[in-house]
C-alpha cells in the first residue's frame, strides 16, 4: 500500500537509515508498518491488543516473507524497559482511543519507558483545533466515500474534547462489524506539556497527511490529524 511506504520512508528518514537500531510499534493492528519497515531491513517488535489483527499480521509478514515479532500486549501495560531505540504509534494506535484521559497518559507512559534514554517516539493523534472550526460529522460522511468504513451518531463534546461515535467497517474477511468509538482530540500545548513531563527534551508537532507525512507540514485547522516527534 502507498500509504505505508511513504510514511514509512519518513520514520526513516527521521532515524538516519540506521539499520541496528530496535523500534516497537505499538497498536500495530494487522502489521501495515511493521511489515513495511521489516522489508527495509530493520528490527520490529509489533504490539496489539487484538488477537485476530495479531493473528492477520503474522499470516501477512509470513506472505511477504519477512520476520517480525509480534506480541499481544496492553499498551497502557507495556512490559519493556529502556529497550527500543524508536516506538511508532501511528493511526491512532491506541492513545486518544482510551475512555480516560488518564489511561491515554498510560500509554505515552510506558512508550516512553520501552525507550532507551536518547529514543525518540513518533505518533499521530486526533488534532483537537479541527472540531473548533468543522463539524467532525461532517469529515467523516466525506471520507466514508472514500473507503470501506463508515462513521454515525458522531457527537463531539467541547467540555472534554472527546468525539462518541460509531464505526461501521469491512474486515479483511470481508464481514461488516460496528465498533463503539469514543475517541479524544488533542491540542498541541497539551500534548507538549503531557510529554515534557515525561522528560522529553525536543518536541515537534506537524500537520499529518496520510502516506505522506513530512516536517514541512505546519498544523493548521485543517488538518484532522497531527504528526507528532518527541526525543529524550
Amino acid at each position: 500500500m502507498l500509504r505505508n511506504i511513504g510514511e514509512c520512508d519518513f520514520i526513516e528518514q527521521e532515524i538516519g537509515y540506521d539499520k541496528s537500531l530496535k523500534i516497537i510499534d505499538i497498536g500495530c493492528g494487522t502489521g501495515r508498518h511493521s511489515i513495511e519497515l521489516a522489508k527495509r531491513g530493520y528490527q520490529i517488535t509489533g504490539i496489539d491488543l487484538s488477537e485476530s489483527q495479531l493473528k492477520r499480521a503474522m499470516e501477512k509478514a509470513k506472505e511477504q516473507g519477512v520476520e517480525v515479532d509480534f506480541q499481544k500486549h496492553d499498551a497502557r501495560a507495556l512490559p519493556f524497559e529502556g529497550k527500543f531505540d524508536l516506538a511508532i504509534m501511528l493511526c491512532e494506535g491506541g492513545f486518544s482511543l482510551m475512555e480516560t484521559d488518564e489511561m491515554n497518559f498510560e500509554i505515552l507512559k510506558n512508550a516512553t519507558k520501552a525507550l532507551k534514554d536518547k529514543g525518540k517516539f513518533i505518533f499521530t493523534t486526533l488534532n483537537g483545533l479541527f472540531p473548533l472550526f468543522h463539524s467532525v460529522k461532517e469529515f467523516y460522511e466525506s471520507t466514508a466515500k472514500e473507503g470501506n468504513s463508515a462513521c454515525k451518531d458522531c457527537s463531539f463534546d467541547l467540555m472534554t474534547f472527546r468525539d462518541h461515535n460509531t464505526v461501521v467497517f469491512e474486515d479483511d474477511a470481508g464481514n461488516k462489524k460496528e465498533l463503539k468509538c469514543n475517541e479524544r482530540y488533542y491540542v498541541p500545548s497539551e500534548l507538549t506539556w503531557l510529554l515534557k513531563s515525561l522528560g522529553f527534551k525536543k518536541i515537534d508537532i506537524f500537520g499529518a497527511k496520510l502516506g505522506a507525512f513530512s516536517r514541512n507540514d505546519k498544523l493548521t485547522t485543517e488538518d484532522f490529524e497531527m504528526l507528532v516527534v518527541a526525543e529524550k
